[in-house]
C-alpha cells in the first residue's frame, strides 16, 4: 500500500518554527503562529489516527507541534515580561494621575 503525506503535517511543521522563531516580536506573532499550527496538529492528528498505516509523516507533525507548543509558550512569557515591565517601570502613582501617566508613557516612548 502506498503511504501519503498527512496534508497538514509540512505546514503544522513551517508554523511552529516560525512560533518559535517569532516568539520574541512582543510574544503575538509567535502565539498566532503557535495555535494555528496546533490547530492544523489536531486535525491531521485525527486523520492520522484513523488509518494510521496510510500516512508517512506523522514525525513531521509531532515536531512542529512541539515547536509550536514552546512558541506559544515563549510568546506568552515575552508578553507577560513586557506588561510587568511597563507596570512597574509606569508605577502605580502614574495610574492615579493622568499627567503622570501620559509623561511617563512618553519617556517609555522615547527610549
Amino acid at each position: 500500500m502506498n503511504q501519503q503525506s498527512l496534508p497538514n503535517a509540512t505546514a503544522v511543521l513551517v508554523l511552529g518554527i516560525l512560533s518559535l522563531v517569532s516568539c520574541i516580536c512582543y510574544g503575538i506573532p509567535g502565539i498566532i503562529c503557535g495555535v494555528i499550527a496546533l490547530v492544523l496538529y489536531s486535525k491531521d492528528k485525527k486523520l492520522y489516527l484513523q488509518n494510521p498505516q496510510l500516512y508517512n509523516n506523522y514525525s513531521n507533525l509531532s515536531t512542529g507541534r512541539i515547536l509550536a507548543l514552546i512558541g506559544v509558550i515563549l510568546g506568552i512569557l515575552f508578553l507577560i515580561i513586557i506588561f510587568v515591565y511597563v507596570f512597574f517601570y509606569i508605577g502605580t502613582d502614574a495610574l492615579a494621575d493622568p499627567e503622570l501617566f501620559k509623561e511617563r508613557m512618553d519617556e517609555l516612548q522615547d527610549r
